[in-house]
């Protein structure tokens, strides 16, 4: 059974940081590319980051520059640094897998004062 279990969510303030993790199981980690998609409210779902079984990465231009991806296979593990954060990154984030589409249940992210 796959799971993929997201955490490190919560409420920061415009400026400050969160590091989000997924951990998965249930699939051969270094065979997937890891991406982290997110949810604003009354918005679409749109892709934030990925990185490949190779680790390179790919950003969004609306994070690039404040946002890391990384990723422990030791740990079957995908993290997203998310650094000076705004309001407009407040939104679920969910854990995503390629080529095989499995989905976590996600953690919110609120930005504000």
């Amino acid at each position: 059974q796959v799971q993929l279990v997201e955490s490190g969510g919560g409420v920061v303030q415009p400026g400050g940081s969160l590091r989000l993790s997924c951990a998965a199981s249930g699939i051969t980690f270094t065979n997937y590319t890891m991406r982290w998609y997110r949810q604003g409210p009354g918005k679409q779902r749109e892709w934030v980051s990925s990185i490949s079984t190779g680790a390179t990465t790919k950003y969004a231009d609306a994070v690039k520059g404040r946002f890391t991806i990384s990723r422990d296979s030791a740990k079957n593990t995908v993290y997203l640094q998310m650094n000076s954060l705004k309001p407009e990154d407040t939104a679920v984030y969910y854990c995503n897998t390629s080529p095989r589409d499995y989905w976590g249940q996600g953690t919110p992210v609120t930005v504000s004062s």
